[in-house]
């Protein structure tokens, strides 16, 4: 059985994570280390540093073994004519210009384009050939070219210090960085033969340009260094050190790489930082923004890339590090990614970008590839089974072309032809999961999944930046994505719902009617600019207001129990729009109020139940809550089917007192029902629109899609009261199936601002959110609030139950069940069982479990 990625961290504390950074060879000799994390020199560190090198050089540009293999002649092709194109691009170059095209002087992102470009060139001249060769391999005279374009750039363009770190930091401190080192890395033969001084010349300014660090290395405490941009900074320096033998800057990079390891303990922060892997499988990256999908991807990438390069260096890749990085997959990793797509809800302003959810995953099946060969026995089994599975259950068949690593090509390939390799999830085909440290739901069932984005005042709302994700004002406002088992995810959803869906209609929002504007819209620039107020780009002002704001309310949570779950979200403004009101921002500056609701979800098997209330708005707008919204192709079939209230049927669109709405799209054999418990007559809509993707993200191509869009909404008028209403979500229903709901198996037994609660008689299960302080009652349930609970009955009178504190701010949460006194017979740590007059006391120490569930079995 795998560690278990919390008891494996028990074991690595912050001295440990620097111990595991000593080479071993160092340790072996019975030599002290020095501060860095090494003493090496001499034969020993050259050697070290000559494989560190050749790792890198055979991760990057193949070895002839796998480049000899069939499989990896796509990708090698690939790289031939990447590098053939950059030649010819040198070629024509312009004044002001290395490559054609690629302006310099003013733009930091062509700077960093330049470089690129020079790396995929270097890249060729060291890719052996195999079966079909480039002409590129091993050209001396190409090597030549790439080192005579780094001295070009240097002197008129980099190295001047005063002259650089124009644009993103990131650029500067990363960007760039990342493809100099391995140009070093790739051409160390070459510099030393042609240009010996130019690698130190240019670890000298990477140095100078590493200025959010401290004289001229990472700072843990800098807000810069951290998590994957941390993994960055520090791979880059690994490979400057072998580059320059220096053992000292190796082992510094190492153990400050190795910090990331460390699981964050909200309550007792490293350096301050909130970025990371969580005990309950969430990643936070950018301080507040749930980004598994986007930075931890990164994340996971340069790690496994840091195991692959020390490899038989002698610097320890201890297994334990290993297991930390499967434990990654398994928590964190693989329950985001539904038969070979990556969700949209933890992928920040990533979500707008063309080339998201089956290629996004491609990227985690290369590190996962790469760590199974640092795994052993049943760990590299199932992480193989893993990649198995993925190419089996995708919709998209998977391209290894676009992997990094030709090795990685060649390893993918031996996964998929072994016929002793189980195809298997890391996890169960039914389960729930509440990443409530990044405020993110996930519920899996064969036939479906169900991603859930809320927010707090701990987490963000939503992730723009740099001119991508233009109109996310509402994605953590409970938006929705419901994946259907066996489809095209990109035909549902990616880049193009995004595009075709207007904001404030996205799939579970309740948001006002009205006309938004876009940052670049409203201040000319990609930030709001205003120095004298602390507003410039990435400065702490541009995040908290601009950038990434939170919310304001701090219930955004639920409890977990075993496959089924509960959660809850009080929606509210974000801290910009607070500020704003408290006069504590410029006047210039806009923040959009949003609406009200108060939302739960009950998380069951053929259903998803959600309850909302207090919906409205204090400023009188009109206000939509969108049920669903579905977009489809313009040639798919869509038939939009129900029945009344008072059992007619219906079919089409309008508003209308429905019982129950089935959306079927008859080409792609998908279909959602929709069952209306309570509340205002829902509305129904089906129209074709055309926009265009750069509408969501600048840098995106001007490519319109056109897009049938159906949703099924509920409509409130300006000035009207605040209402509630309940409905559950049924993916894959037949009329048959929805026909049944009429003999009530679901229940709702509250639904308040105060309390919401929902019965399942089927499942025998109770579920409940209690959002404000006080007693609240519903069943047999009455618990003392805020909290969230659910319990299950089995027929012999065993019960289960878990309770949370969505908010993270109580000591404790008391649960009484009433009827027969029941005893524990199990239960985590932190609850006890009471008899109490009626019934049976469950009061559970919350303090300091930053919203997890604790669960207890009683008899």
């Amino acid at each position: 059985m795998p560690l278990s990625r919390r008891a494996l961290l028990s074991t690595l504390p912050a001295a440990t994570l620097s111990a595991m950074a000593l080479p071993l060879r160092a340790r072996a000799a019975g030599r002290p280390a020095a501060a860095g994390g090494t003493t090496a020199s001499g034969a020993a560190a050259g050697e070290a540093h000559t494989r560190l090198i050749a790792n890198t050089v055979a991760f990057f540009a193949g070895t002839p073994d796998s480049n000899a293999r069939p499989e990896v002649r796509a990708k090698l092709a690939s790289i031939a004519a990447t590098a053939r194109s950059r030649l010819a691009a040198m070629d024509g170059a312009g004044p002001g210009e290395l490559f054609r095209g690629v302006a310099l002087g003013t733009s930091d992102p062509n700077l960093a384009t330049s470089f690129q470009y020079l790396y995929e060139i270097a890249l060729a001249t060291r890719a052996p050939d195999g079966g079909t060769p480039s002409g590129l391999h091993g050209d001396t005279d190409v090597q030549r070219r790439v080192i005579d374009g780094l001295i070009w750039l240097h002197e008129r363009y980099y190295g001047d210090q005063s002259k650089g770190y124009y644009g993103n930091w990131f650029t500067w401190e990363i960007g760039i960085s990342s493809h100099v080192s391995k140009i070093l890395a790739l051409l160390a033969d070459a510099l030393a033969g042609y240009r010996p001084g130019l690698a130190a010349t240019y670890v000298a300014s990477m140095d100078g340009y590493l200025r959010n660090g401290e004289d001229g290395d990472v700072d843990l405490d800098s807000r810069f260094h951290t998590g994957a941009n941390l993994a960055d900074i520090t791979t880059n320096r690994i490979l400057q050190g072998a580059v320059l033998g220096d053992d000292a800057r190796i082992a510094k990079a190492l153990a400050d790489q190795l910090t990331v390891l460390a699981t964050i303990d909200p309550y007792d922060l490293r350096h301050g930082v909130t970025d990371g892997f969580y005990a309950d499988g969430s990643f936070i990256q950018h301080a507040s923004v749930a980004y598994t999908g986007s930075y931890g991807r990164g994340l996971l990438t340069r790690v496994v890339q840091t195991v692959t390069m020390l490899d038989g260096t002698g610097y320890t890749t201890d297994d334990r590090l290993v297991r930390v990085v499967q434990g990654w997959v398994t928590d964190s990793f693989a329950p985001l990614i539904f038969e070979g797509w990556l969700m949209e809800i933890v992928k920040g302003r990533g979500v707008s970008r063309t080339t998201t959810g089956y290629a996004d995953a491609a990227e985690v099946v290369e590190a996962v590839v790469g760590l199974a060969a640092h795994a052993t026995g049943a760990d590299a089994t199932a992480l193989k089974g893993y990649v198995a599975h993925l190419r089996q259950t995708s919709a998209a068949p998977l391209d290894p072309s676009v992997f990094v690593s030709p090795v990685s090509v060649a390893a993918y390939a031996d996964i998929l032809a072994d016929p002793s390799i189980p195809a298997r999830d890391l996890g169960p085909a039914e389960r729930h999961l509440a990443f409530n440290a990044m405020d993110r739901t996930v519920h899996r069932r064969p036939g479906y999944a169900f991603a859930l984005a809320r927010s707090s005042s701990r987490v963000s709302r939503y992730e723009y930046m740099s001119g991508e994700n233009l109109m996310p004002w509402f994605q953590g406002d409970g938006a929705h994505h419901l994946y259907l088992s066996g489809q095209d995810q990109r035909q549902a959803f990616g880049v193009d719902y995004l595009t075709a869906v207007p904001p404030h209609r996205l799939a579970g929002v309740t948001a006002p009617v009205e006309t938004r504007h876009t940052v670049p819209e409203l201040y000319g620039t990609l930030w709001y600019d205003n120095p004298e107020r602390g507003f410039t780009s990435s400065s702490q002002a541009q995040n908290t207001y601009v950038y990434f704001p939170r919310g304001t309310h701090p219930f955004s949570g639920g409890a977990s129990l075993g496959a089924y779950g509960v959660a809850g979200l009080v929606q509210s403004d974000d801290v910009g729009y607070a500020a704003k009101r408290a006069g504590d921002l410029p006047d210039d500056f806009v923040a959009y109020r949003d609406a009200d609701a108060t939302k739960s979800w009950f998380l069951f098997d053929d259903e998803i139940v959600v309850l909302a209330a207090g919906v409205g708005d204090g400023a009188g707008r009109a206000v939509t809550t969108t049920v669903d919204t579905r977009i489809a192709a313009p040639s798919d079939t869509l038939t939009l089917t129900g029945r009344l209230r008072d059992g007619a049927r219906w079919s089409g669109t309008g508003t209308a007192p429905l019982a129950w709405l089935r959306y079927g799209n008859a080409t792609r054999a998908a279909s959602v029902g929709y069952v209306f418990l309570d509340g205002p007559r829902p509305t129904v809509t089906l129209d074709t629109v055309t926009r265009s993707r750069r509408a969501v993200r600048l840098a995106n191509p001007d490519t319109p899609v056109t897009k049938q869009l159906f949703a099924v909404t509920v409509e409130r008028p300006a000035g009207a009261p605040h209402t509630s209403m309940a409905y559950a979500l049924v993916p894959n229903a037949t009329e048959r199936h929805l026909d049944g709901y009429a003999g009530r198996p679901l229940a709702v037994l509250a639904n308040t601002t105060r309390l919401q609660a929902v019965a399942h008689r089927d499942l025998r299960i109770t579920a409940l959110n209690a959002f404000t302080p006080g007693t609240h009652r519903a069943g047999r349930l009455s618990v003392r609030g805020p909290g969230s609970v659910i319990l299950r009955e089995t027929p012999d009178g065993a019960m289960a139950i878990a309770v949370s504190d969505p908010t993270t701010e109580r000591e404790a949460v008391t649960v009484v069940v009433r009827g027969r006194w029941t005893r524990a017979v199990a239960a985590d740590d932190g609850v006890r069982v009471s008899r109490v007059p009626g019934g049976t006391r469950i009061a559970v120490t919350t303090r300091h479990a930053y919203g997890r569930s604790f669960t207890a079995t009683l008899r």
